[in-house]
This record gives structure tokens, sequence and C-alpha cells, in this order.
């Protein structure tokens, strides 16, 4: 199997990397990053990519891959709403149209948010806006289409990109846990998911965390 990674330089999508390297099912990982990994492997090719708003020079790429995991984004503390707004709605969006123009039969996983909200209404931009891409992509003509919206993501590795409010938040994932589980998942938890996902599919095509924790617990 061969996959498509965005996001490959943040918490989840590295670690998406992680796991699709000790996977034997898996024989090629392309990451599409603006900056080169620090992470190698012989499975891992790197496209360096700038514009994510345009994907017409990788339509070669897509026709060759079998799943498309979308897990770049950012925290809504570290940029303007405009480019939130930009970020997690129109790049998710502009890829989306690539691949359903060049390989509809490809699997598509949207890496979203628990809150996240369908109505589009919320007051608050994370849940809008996710709500707005999701709603983007349950319209669109893909086969094989998977929302997942983690919760709190506790960090199992370090990560250099982690925004400082997720930062601080880190010695208090044990109290979370203890007190609200049902709200937090591992990122490697939540990679395995999404390498599970990506190979098997699911049952449900929007999950929840505590769904994707159930999955987790019979990997």
């Amino acid at each position: 199997m061969k996959i498509i990674v965005t996001g490959a330089t943040g918490l989840v999508g590295a670690e998406v990397l992680r796991q699709a390297i000790l996977d034997e099912t898996i024989e090629e990982i392309t990451a599409i990053v603006r900056r080169p990994l620090s992470l190698q492997h012989p499975k891992i090719k790197t496209i360096i990519h700038q514009n994510f708003l345009d994907y017409s020079t990788l339509s070669d790429v897509i026709k060759k891959h079998d799943a498309f995991l979308w897990c770049l984004g950012i925290s809504q503390s570290q940029v303007s709403k405009e480019e939130y707004q930009t970020i997690t709605y129109d790049y998710t969006i502009a890829a989306a149209n690539a691949v359903e123009k060049v390989n509809p039969e490809m699997t598509f996983l949207f890496l979203s948010g628990m809150g996240a909200d369908s109505s589009e209404k919320s007051k608050t931009i994370f849940a809008r806006v996710k709500g707005k891409a999701e709603n983007a992509l349950l319209k669109m003509s893909f086969k094989k289409l998977f929302i997942v919206r983690p919760g709190g993501i506790k960090p199992i590795h370090k990560n250099p990109n982690t925004a400082f409010s997720n930062k601080i938040m880190i010695p208090f994932f044990p109290i979370l846990e203890l007190l609200y589980p049902a709200m937090v998942i591992s990122s490697v938890q939540l990679a395995k998911v999404i390498v599970h996902i990506a190979k098997n599919g699911s049952e449900k095509q929007l999950m929840e965390n505590t769904f994707l924790k159930e999955i987790a617990k019979n990997l």
C-alpha cells in the first residue's frame, strides 16, 4: 500500500509517519511538506511543495497512491482568523478537489477535531471552520472518505512544532486522563488508528474520540 501524508512535521502527522514505517503492509509513504523532514527512512519519499492551494503538479503522484491522509493543521492561537480559514478549510478542500479529480477511488482521511460544529454556527473559529471543511468533504463524491475527531491529543514524542498553547497543556494530561478519559487520546494511539483506517476503512465515516479509542484498544 502507498500513502500520502500532509502535516508530517506536526504532532499527528509525524507520528503517522512513524507508525506507517512500522507497518509492513505499507510500502511507500509520500510526505508533502514545505521543508525537509528530520525523520528519514527508505519508505519515505519527501515532496517539497509550497502552494497548498494548487496540486496540479502532483496529479501523477496522487494517481499512484491508495490513501491521502490529511493531517495538516494549526492551532487557532497561532494565526489570524483569515489564516486559520485558509489553512484549515481552503488547503483541505483544494487537496480534496485534486484527489477527487484524478483518483476518486482513493481513501481520503481528514483529521478534524472534537467539537467540530456541523452547523457552522459556533462562536469558536476552530469548531466553525472544521465543521465547514467536514461538510464540504461530505458533499464530494469520494467512495472512501473518513473524518476523525480526536479530543485532547497527548504527545508521546517531543515535537518542536507544537504550539505553545498545547505545550503548556502537557503536564495536565495525566489529570485530564483521570477525570475525563473519553476526551484524551495519545498521539501514538491516534496515529495507529489513522493508519488502520487508511488500510481497512471503518464502519463509520465520522468518528468521535471514544470510537477512535475503541479501535485503538483492538489494534
